[in-house]
């Protein structure tokens, strides 16, 4: 590099927040070529078979991992449906995330966390959890904590205490059973250079099951982690999400086994 181009190159500023996905930029020149960070393989034992990612490019989303389906007092409770399965998670997630963190790997918490004046929810959505209009619905206060169902900035809807949360982890608020519908998550996945998403979180055959599905549509390869997924449903619903996500939507894997992925890299 020439004395001319060493100081054009020393004058240029970074327009962008991702290290990836960024211009450079002074007043005589705009460089769009973004950096290509050397491959990172981590190799992992899966089904229906085993996987190469690269984990510059790997995120990790996590669902609905909140009181109001994961805790004493939460609507799940309320209603009368055994929350403990959605508790199953948490041990294995807090064992991932600090390993996930030392190889800058994004964690995004995904949650429902609904406007209080709910204008971008349908009628459809309110009679899922208020089906006979005499119940504990959307918005409604649950006796046991008097936290609205599902608004964001309550109670029931902020992550379960014993999770792991770092302040540097990304927040996205869902509003529909998918997280990527009328929600920020796909520009901050591609902003973020990412390709290859590992779910977890709760109901695994509900709102973990549409994310997935709507990231395979958009042309993410997906990993669930069966360990740091749940669901408060019938088995045969666990079941037939397992057969799916193998057969239809990408792959399944066990936290473990991506550990020793991440130490072997």
């Amino acid at each position: 590099m020439t004395d001319d181009q060493q100081s054009e190159a020393d004058s240029m500023r970074v327009l962008g927040h991702s290290a990836r996905e960024h211009w450079r930029v002074n007043a005589d020149w705009v460089d769009v070529t973004r950096p290509q960070a050397p491959i990172r393989v981590a190799a992992l034992e899966a089904l229906p078979q085993n996987l190469r990612l690269d984990l510059n490019q790997t995120a990790l989303v996590i669902v609905d991992m909140q009181n109001d389906f994961c805790s004493p007092g939460g609507w799940l409770d309320h209603i009368g449906v055994d929350f403990a399965p959605a508790r199953g998670p948490i041990e294995p997630l807090n064992r991932l995330l600090p390993q996930l963190r030392r190889e800058q790997v994004p964690i995004i918490w995904v949650n429902w966390g609904n406007r209080p004046d709910f204008l971008n929810i349908s009628p459809g959505l309110f009679h899922v959890y208020d089906p006979d209009g005499a119940s504990v619905g959307l918005g409604q206060r649950v006796p046991a904590s008097g936290s609205r169902v599902l608004e964001k900035g309550q109670w029931g809807a902020a992550i379960v205490d014993e999770l792991d949360v770092d302040q540097n982890d990304i927040r996205v608020d869902k509003y529909r059973m998918s997280g990527f519908w009328d929600t920020p998550l796909n520009s901050i996945l591609t902003q973020l250079g990412t390709r290859t998403l590992l779910f977890a979180g709760v109901n695994a055959d509900q709102c973990v099951l549409h994310t997935l599905a709507d990231a395979n549509f958009l042309g993410y390869d997906c990993v669930l982690l069966s360990d740091c997924s749940a669901t408060s449903s019938p088995a045969f619903c666990w079941d037939a999400t397992i057969f799916n996500v193998r057969t239809i939507f990408g792959f399944t894997a066990d936290s473990s086994d991506f550990s020793t992925a991440l130490q072997a890299t």
